[in-house]
């Protein structure tokens, strides 16, 4: 035991090799019964199979103890700095000793000189009487009440915690947690390791990952990563809403069962901190555009229903209305859910705190959803109800033609192809020419389908015959109308965009200023500073460290400073 500690706490993973002399009937006997709980259905299946191994797992003869040393992959400990400064919470569920994982918690700097661990086996029975301790031996509720004590006293203790900076660590071993995690005792558990830094479980099975992964899911509401590299992490991956397979010497399994899939660990601070806050922010604004155009357009024929007295006429053609969703507004929504970048990726790794613009839901919420929502009723009204006010009653070309509903459903429908376009081209930060070719490709094609489309015979083209090339091209109202309502639309967004930015602009809106006006070039320090700003405060991490120890040289040398007064006064 005292080489296999001291393998443990030099971060080796140890492995005990020890043998059982049997003869055939022994071992014809135990197999007999292992065969029968193996292939046993139901709920005690586990338990007969520990039962009967058990049995077989005693009076060995201990042949020696290897270790081997299994090094942290390159980049892990500054991953972690970045994703607790981004606000996540990193809990470490693996199967090697408790002395393993507590270096291994150092090395990654999920542990630091200072922060209080609070330990939680079913040895630590130091409070217990004599008599406790014998019933502690052989009753479960007497382990049940003992893990409930530790985990009380913890929270206790944290609770009259006085120093704001105080951290604390939860290590808990994988027999204890079997106990934690019962019904009775699991919320406790749960409310205890919310209140810690970082929380470590060793010696743990693939089953008890798989359980604590659904206890943090469905006690806490939050949504939930899960990353492993072996089929020990399959029932864990599967069990989180995320689930994150790395690839490597330990198999395919957990790769086959994840979501995404990674080469090394260090690949999960650009995934979730980039491309994590990137996906939000893409999906979140399609969904509410999506909503917007539809009502903008779709407002418009129940507008035209209401006016004419549901008469079942409609004021645009079948080929508009089928092209609208198809063609017309498709490709810019597509390049907004593909390629928007608010901010590139080197000052998402600069700025993690912006990775809490999607915890914190700042771009998908009921309030976001209405007033995209009121910005469509509003584009349809605008569009529907200036048209008739301009067209219904006069000319609209000077040889003093009027629009029929055929003209009126054109100039509607173009009104709506400009204003939608160019509402997703005021939504986009980034372009490319690929954006630029969606969007204004969009509006051209509109254009030559409206132009080849009257050309077609007038069996096919109707009341479309001609329209834009003899009836509304050369109307200089066409146009005018066309660009006025485009406008009218975009100004209410336009100058949402431009009070925001003014007096309450978000994260991202400061990042782009300072990098439109080239101010992080000039102003190095001034940079530095808003990169120190822009992370959570978090108690673990290469930065928490660094921050720790400043606290600890600041106040050695305050009281320091505070005795050579004392003397001075003394002195004086």
């Amino acid at each position: 035991m005292k080489h296999l500690n001291v393998y443990g706490e030099a971060g080796l993973r140890t492995l005990a090799l020890a043998y059982k002399m049997l003869d055939e009937s022994e071992y014809s006997t135990w197999n007999a019964e292992f065969l029968r709980a193996k292939t046993t259905i139901g709920p005690d299946r586990d338990a007969q199979l520990e039962r009967v191994v058990d049995t077989m797992e005693r009076e060995l003869v201990l042949v020696g103890a290897t270790a081997v040393e299994d090094k942290l992959q390159k980049g892990v400990p500054q991953c972690i700095d970045k994703l607790a400064q981004a606000g996540l919470k990193i809990w470490v569920l693996t199967g090697d000793k408790m002395e393993t994982a507590i270096n291994i918690g150092f090395a990654c700097s999920l542990l630091r000189q200072g922060m209080k661990q609070i330990s939680i086996s079913t040895m630590n029975t130091d409070f217990l009487n004599q008599d406790a301790k014998k019933a502690f031996l052989v009753s479960k509720q007497a382990i049940q009440d003992n893990i409930l004590l530790q985990i009380t006293n913890a929270s206790q203790m944290i609770k009259l915690e006085k120093d704001p900076h105080a951290a604390f660590a939860l290590i808990i071993d994988g027999k204890a947690l079997s106990y934690a995690l019962e019904d009775d005792l699991k919320h406790h558990f749960l409310g205890l390791a919310v209140d810690c830094a970082s929380v470590i479980c060793c010696r743990v099975s693939p089953k008890q990952k798989a359980l604590v992964t659904r206890l943090v899911k469905e006690g806490t509401g939050k949504i939930t990563l899960a990353v492993g590299d072996g089929a020990n992490d399959v029932g864990m991956i599967q069990e989180a809403d995320i689930g994150v397979g790395i690839s490597g010497v330990e198999g395919m399994q957990a790769v086959m069962a994840s979501d995404f899939s990674v080469a090394q660990f260090r690949c999960l601070e650009r995934l979730l901190v980039v491309h994590g806050h990137w996906c939000y922010k893409r999906i979140a604004q399609m969904v509410c555009y999506f909503f917007y155009k539809n009502i903008a357009f779709g407002l418009t024929l129940f507008y035209f229903e209401a006016y004419t007295g549901f008469s079942g006429q409609s004021v645009y053609e079948d080929w508009y209305m089928i092209l609208f969703n198809v063609i017309l507004t498709s490709l810019p929504v597509i390049s907004l859910g593909v390629f928007e970048q608010d901010v590139p990726s080197d000052v998402c790794l600069q700025f993690p705190a912006l990775y809490q613009q999607g915890p914190k839901n700042l771009f998908f919420d009921w309030r976001r959803i209405m007033a995209w929502m009121a910005n469509g009723l509003y584009s349809s009204l605008i569009v529907f109800f200036i048209n008739i006010g301009i067209f219904r009653a006069q000319a609209f070309r000077s040889d003093g033609q009027t629009a029929d509903m055929a003209a009126m459903g054109t100039v509607m429908f173009t009104c709506i192809i400009w204003a939608v376009n160019m509402q997703i081209s005021l939504t986009m930060s980034h372009f490319t020419w690929m954006q630029h070719l969606f969007v204004w490709g969009s509006i051209a094609t509109w254009y030559l389908f409206l132009f080849g489309y009257g050309f077609l015979s007038p069996v096919i083209s109707g009341n479309a015959f001609h329209v834009l090339s003899e009836s509304l091209g050369p109307a200089p109202m066409y146009w005018m109308t066309t660009f006025a309502i485009t406008v009218a639309c975009n100004v209410p967004y336009f100058a949402h965009l431009s009070y925001q930015r003014l007096f309450n602009p978000l994260d991202h809106h400061v990042i782009q200023e300072i990098k439109g006006l080239r101010k992080d070039l000039m102003d190095e320090h001034m940079w530095t500073r808003e990169r120190s700003k822009a992370r959570q405060e978090t108690k673990i991490g290469f930065t928490a460290r660094v921050d720790a120890k400043i606290r600890h040289l600041k106040g050695k040398l305050q009281r320091k400073v505070s005795s050579l007064g004392g003397i001075s006064s003394i002195a004086s």
